[in-house]
């Protein structure tokens, strides 16, 4: 998986941000974090049971509940 596909679902990201951490995108925290601080989010998300780790899954493995 590459930044552009995890970008591409940037709506699941910001959904699952929000869900997960509390972080409201809009509000414009990104402005005060750094790239760093977004993507060891980014990275748990997608280890986490979480949309975007489903929109990411091997389609042949069966997903988490």
């Amino acid at each position: 998986m590459t930044w552009a596909q995890l970008l591409a679902a940037w709506e699941l990201i910001e959904a699952d941000l929000h869900a997960e951490y509390g972080v409201d995108i809009a509000s414009g925290v990104l402005r005060k974090r750094t790239w760093r601080w977004l993507r060891l989010r980014i990275i748990a998300l997608l280890a986490a049971n979480t949309r975007t780790a489903r929109h990411f899954a091997p389609k042949d493995q069966p997903k988490s509940r």
